[in-house]
C-alpha cells in the first residue's frame, strides 16, 4: 500500500500526459475513509501540518491518527502518542497514554517509537524515571537507526559502568522475547 500511495504522489506531481479529476489529497482522504491505515495516518499528517488544500486542523488530525493507530500502524501510534504527550488536537496532556502509545510502536521495531519511549524513562514522564530502561531502548533506536545513537551515548554519562552493564542485559533479554524490535534494514 505504501507503494501505491507514493505511486499516486509521482503520478499527481508528473501527471503522466493526463489530468487527474481527484487531487492527491482527495485521493488520501478516499482510501483514508475505506480503512486504508497508512493513507488514515498520511491524513491525519496533513491536517497536522496544514497544506494548499487541508487547512491545518489537529482534531482531525487526532481522529485521522487514531483510525491508523488502532490498525496498528507504528507511525500513527508515535503521531497519536505525540499529540497525547504536548496535549494537542483537543486532548488534554496525557504521559501515560503517550507511554502506552509509543510503547506499541517501539515493540514493532520502530525507532522513533523506541526513541521516544527512551526519553519518556529518561525523565520520568508517565512512568517511573529509569535510566537503566531508558538505556535500553535508545540501544534498540540505535540499532534501527544510527543517527539517533546519541541519546544512548548522553544517557550512559548519567550512569555507573553497572547500571550500563544492567541496560545491556537487559536489551538482550527485550530482543530475545520480542526479535521484531529490531527491524533489519533492506
Amino acid at each position: 500500500m505504501k507503494l501505491i500511495l507514493q505511486l499516486m504522489v509521482i503520478l499527481c506531481v508528473v501527471g503522466c500526459g493526463e489530468k487527474s479529476h481527484l487531487s492527491h489529497i482527495e485521493k488520501t482522504k478516499a482510501l483514508a475513509e475505506d480503512g486504508d491505515a497508512e493513507a488514515q495516518s498520511m491524513l491525519g499528517f496533513y491536517y497536522e501540518i496544514g497544506t494548499q488544500e487541508v487547512e491545518q486542523d489537529l482534531k482531525e488530525a487526532f481522529k485521522w491518527y487514531q483510525k491508523a493507530a488502532e490498525q496498528g500502524l507504528p507511525e500513527a501510534q508515535c503521531s497519536l502518542g505525540y499529540m497525547y504527550h504536548d496535549g494537542r488536537g483537543g486532548v488534554p496532556k496525557d504521559y501515560k497514554e503517550a507511554v502506552k502509545l509509543y510503547r506499541k510502536a517501539a515493540e514493532q521495531g520502530h525507532y522513533v517509537g523506541q526513541l521516544n519511549l527512551g526519553l519518556m524513562y529518561e525523565l520520568g514522564y508517565g512512568v517511573k524515571e529509569d535510566y537503566v530502561t531508558a538505556y535500553a531502548w535508545y540501544d534498540l533506536t540505535a540499532a534501527n537507526d544510527v543517527e539517533f545513537g546519541e541519546a544512548k551515548v548522553d544517557i550512559a554519562k548519567l550512569m555507573t559502568p553497572g547500571e550500563i552493564a544492567k541496560a545491556e542485559e537487559l536489551v538482550k533479554e527485550m530482543i530475545k522475547k520480542n526479535p521484531k524490535l529490531i527491524q533489519k534494514k533492506k
